[in-house]
């Protein structure tokens, strides 16, 4: 596709709206298209493409380009990471372009430092190899800078895997079951899956592969009484409702009501009525307390930096820091021991985050177990298996895109004690 000048200055003016990093950047993005409604669904494809890629790659780009502006940021973009020919932008170019862009397309990247060529900030590409190993670093930094695919799950309330690859097949959609999880659909490219019929009718939600199994991990069962800690706009909520055939009572706990807000049309698509959506202030909150020692499983998908959604949230790396991920592990140990506290005995917690560093994972939960000695930690492995998923887990569930291609998610299985 040869873009044209309006479409080059339209991206332009959206890379720069985006830039500051005050605000998410698909936020960034709905707001702009509120704004220009003229656009087609041509023009919104290629300008999202062109701000996700610069955002993904903004450290390399201000590296490779001279006084980086948006408009110079928009053409290397094109130019360096995409495949363009300078010729297919000439419309929007000027007489002073054809150097730079000529010496940035023969530019070599090899000899820059690792975290440049990644386009990550050193604090967070040390940290990484502090924890793995400088491969595994590069592998992430390599995996994030990539698309992520389109995941769907099927609701069991109203279809079946099967049907449901069927009907998308059948309306021109490439897709394929998801590797590990039995409800999961993987299609190819960008359909408006929001306009299928199977999304309409329920039949179908947009979550990742690996949120899917966290819904897994936790095991709801029919009758029982399950707690969502953090259920945000509710995908896990609804997968682990479906997950009880609809029986039982679901709560779904979150401090936004905005989030909760979106909650509401997925819950009436679901067809679930066992789902109970509450705002609470925070994790001390009565409606918390008082079903102290009642509840089966809790769920915590606790707020974290996002890190391990760089795919799709590149300009996370940017709004993150030391410091916030430092509020981030307090916060989260907090939220935990709240949640724990719901649990009657023989209940069982999972703590998950999709994040991938130690410091809200791993270290949260050891830190949990060593204050808590009423609670012990269930492989995930066998947790997992309990659904006939085979997936080398050893004690935690740690999934990243290099290996899983799924979103990076971390999860600890844990039960109190009988």
């Amino acid at each position: 596709m040869q873009p044209t000048a309006a479409m080059m200055q339209a991206a332009t003016a959206a890379v720069d709206l985006a830039l500051p990093m005050t605000h998410p950047a698909d936020a960034v993005l709905r707001s702009f298209f509120g704004s220009n409604r003229e656009l087609g669904q041509r023009e919104r494809a290629f300008i999202a493409e062109t701000v996700f890629s610069v955002l993904r790659h903004k450290r390399l780009l201000e590296q490779l380009v001279s006084q980086p502006t948006p408009r110079k940021l928009v053409c290397a973009a094109l130019i360096k990471l995409q495949g363009y020919g300078i010729g297919q932008l000439e419309a929007f170019l000027d007489s002073t372009d054809c150097d730079w862009l000529l010496a940035l397309k023969t530019a070599s990247i090899e000899t820059l430092p690792a975290a440049v060529r990644l386009s990550l900030p050193d604090w967070l590409y040390e940290r990484l190899v502090a924890e793995t190993s400088e491969q595994e670093a590069i592998a992430f930094g390599r995996a994030m800078l990539r698309t992520a695919p389109l995941d769907l799950r099927v609701n069991t309330m109203i279809a079946d895997r099967p049907q449901v690859l069927r009907d998308l097949r059948a309306s021109g959609i490439d897709a394929e079951p998801t590797r590990y999880s039995p409800v999961g659909i993987r299609v190819a490219g960008k359909p408006a899956i929001n306009r299928h019929a199977s999304f309409s009718t329920g039949a179908i939600e947009v979550q990742d592969e690996g949120s899917q199994l966290l819904g897994y991990l936790v095991g709801p069962k029919r009758r029982e009484m399950v707690v969502d800690f953090c259920a945000g706009a509710g995908g896990k909520t609804l997968m682990m409702g479906a997950m009880m055939q609809s029986q039982g009572r679901l709560y779904a706990f979150d401090v936004s009501q905005k989030r909760l807000k979106n909650l509401a049309p997925r819950l009436k698509r679901s067809g679930l009525s066992n789902v109970h959506p509450q705002i609470i202030a925070s994790e001390n909150d009565i409606k918390v307390k008082r079903l102290a020692g009642k509840i089966d499983r809790v769920l915590v998908d606790a707020p974290c930096s996002g890190l391990g959604t760089l795919r799709r949230n590149p300009d996370l790396k940017w709004r993150q820091s030391p410091q916030a991920i430092d509020e981030l592990a307090a916060k989260q140990r907090a939220i935990l021991r709240a949640a724990a506290d719901l649990l009657k005995p023989g209940g069982r917690l999972v703590y998950a985050t999709c994040s991938v560093l130690g410091q809200e994972n791993r270290e949260v939960v050891e830190q949990f177990l060593a204050d808590r000695p009423e609670f012990e930690p269930v492989n995930c492995r066998q947790a997992l298996a309990e659904s006939h998923i085979a997936l080398d887990s050893e004690h935690f569930l740690e999934l990243c895109p290099q290996t899983h291609e799924t979103d990076g998610f971390f999860a600890a299985v844990m039960q109190k004690r009988a």
